[in-house]
């Protein structure tokens, strides 16, 4: 039986995620709180950002602007789109 979670983001039970999927005390956080397809919205969220603000993963400022961002996405306020952003 797959594992649920109280969904902070869907308000309802939902499957869990497997593992947590960021290291240390937020990763842990999302696992306890987040389900597989609200993460899935964080992922595509993370792929605008990473595309709009040309962002490269492997340097620092931008993995702790993402961290920032991903926690504001499930537990601030939101992760805004940014000003250019045009969708498809």
């Amino acid at each position: 039986m797959a594992r649920t979670v109280n969904c902070i983001m869907l308000k309802e039970e939902a499957e869990g995620l497997d593992f947590a999927p960021y290291p240390g005390a937020l990763g842990q956080r999302i696992y306890e709180n987040v389900s597989k397809q609200a993460w899935q919205r964080w992922v595509n969220h993370q792929t605008m950002l990473i595309n709009e603000y040309r962002l490269t993963p492997i340097e620092p400022e931008a993995r702790k602007f993402l961290e920032t961002e991903m926690e504001k996405f499930f537990f601030g306020e939101g992760s805004a789109v940014p000003k250019e952003f045009v969708p498809e």
